[in-house]
């Protein structure tokens, strides 16, 4: 079980920098039209976008639903891990 559990992190790690990548690339112009842009987009933005539906942005500048967004991704994998370590042991 232990094997799952260090490859569900790096996976979430992954996924992680994957999304601050993202974020900070909308600060760079054009950054999102490129190749590393648009790849990050098709992985990233479908787990997004549900929270910017319901998450509006701050003071109609500040996007604060990533933030929501990698708490949420963390909440789901600690409670992951905390099954898979009810049923293991």
């Amino acid at each position: 079980m232990y094997q799952i559990e260090v490859v569900l992190s790096a996976l979430y790690q992954i996924y992680f920098y994957m999304v601050i990548v993202y974020i900070l690339m909308s600060w760079l112009p054009n950054a999102r039209e490129s190749f590393i842009g648009e790849w990050l987009g098709k992985l990233v933005e479908p787990y997004l976008s549900p929270f910017r539906r319901f998450i509006p942005p701050l003071f109609g500048v500040l996007d604060i639903s990533p933030i929501v967004a990698l708490i949420v991704l963390q909440l789901a994998l600690s409670g992951l891990i905390s099954i898979l370590r009810y049923f293991a042991y």
